[in-house]
């Protein structure tokens, strides 16, 4: 219960500071009082002798080498009571001496620390003990603190557990630096607009009001690219023909339809004959097929004014053989449309 309510005093002590030892270095002096509470049974060759708690004073010198380690010397004078299982032995009490040293890491320079250290302790024998604890220190000024932590205990020699509490006040020599002051907060400034929500402050906004679903350029204007489409034609025909065969007039209405798409097209048809024959008679033809192909893309709908004709004749054949495949090849009408479309970026 003593203990219990220590660590609670402890807590409370840490919870309700609000200083700390931020930028400290130097010796220190310090005085403590000490409670620790030891149980060890059978002690001092008798059986049922107990050693319980002991509550006393002390004192410590050290020296703080920068924000995070420090470390001490530490003596204290410690009165245990002694109880005994036998009736017919009273209670009494035992004078015992503490000496050890200390190493303290404060967390991020900060009020809270860890402790690690030896401990000697001195009552009916000497024994030794490594020692671990966590304490908490709070300046009142740039020099005086009040401390308090809490250690456990483990015997080296014996497998004594013991748990050990101190509360007290130190003083560190020589100027100190005092805890950082708080930082004041920036100045709130009100965000620049951005009416459209396109990324781009009003102040820099050529275009307001864009859609959302846009890209933007730097100056908030819609992105814009160029989209290319082309669409080809070939009409192949017998020796001899410049009429358009019955199985190419889906192909010439596909091109119509693009054209009425793509209202910026033209087309240029080219008229190609085979090499059978006299050289004259073949451009006439190529020039009559290639006419024909024109007359039936009129017909589905498209403007004679966008409709060009050529004819070459034998002079850019496809299969220069001299075989009936060849010249099925070179019978033919070509065209190509190329349609270029801005169009815009979207966001992703």
């Amino acid at each position: 219960m003593k203990l219990k309510s220590l660590t609670i005093a402890v807590a409370l002590a840490a919870t309700s500071a609000s200083s700390f030892a931020a930028e400290k270095e130097g010796f220190f002096i310090g005085a403590f009082g000490d409670y620790y509470d030891a149980s060890w049974e059978n002690v001092r060759g008798s059986a049922g002798t107990n050693v319980d708690d002991s509550t006393g004073w002390g004192a410590e010198i050290g020296y703080r080498f920068n924000d995070y380690w420090s470390a001490r010397l530490e003596y204290a004078d410690m009165d245990f009571d002694i109880s005994s299982s036998n009736p017919a032995m009273t209670a009494t009490s035992m004078d015992g001496e503490r000496y050890g040293i200390d190493g303290l890491y404060h967390i991020n320079g900060g009020p809270f620390y860890g402790i690690f250290g030896l401990k000697q302790l001195d009552l009916s024998e000497n024994l030794m003990f490594a020692n671990v604890g966590a304490g908490y220190q709070h300046y009142f000024t740039d020099n005086f603190a009040f401390n308090a932590e809490t250690s456990l205990y483990q015997g080296l020699d014996r497998g004594y557990t013991d748990v050990g509490a101190k509360l007290g006040l130190s003083y560190i020599f020589g100027e100190q630096g005092s805890a950082p002051a708080p930082v004041e907060p920036a100045p709130v400034t009100a965000a620049p607009m951005d009416s459209d929500n396109d990324g781009v402050i009003d102040a820099d906004d050529q275009c307001a009001n864009t859609p959302m679903t846009d890209a933007v350029d730097d100056k908030g204007c819609t992105l814009y690219e160029e989209k290319e489409a082309m669409m080809t034609l070939l009409v192949t025909f017998p020796h001899d023909v410049a009429e358009v065969p019955n199985g190419y007039f889906d192909d010439i209405a596909a091109l119509a339809a693009f054209m009425k798409e793509n209202d910026g097209t033209s087309v240029l048809l080219e008229g190609h004959a085979s090499a059978v024959g006299d050289a004259d008679y073949n451009m006439q033809l190529s020039k009559k097929r290639a006419q024909d192909v024109a007359d039936v893309l009129i017909k589905d709908g498209i403007s004679s004014d966008r409709v060009s004709t050529i004819g070459y004749g034998e002079e850019r054949l496809l299969n220069t053989a001299n075989t009936l495949e060849a010249h099925a090849q070179n019978r033919r009408v070509e065209a190509q449309v190329k349609s270029v479309e801005r169009v815009k970026v979207l966001r992703n």
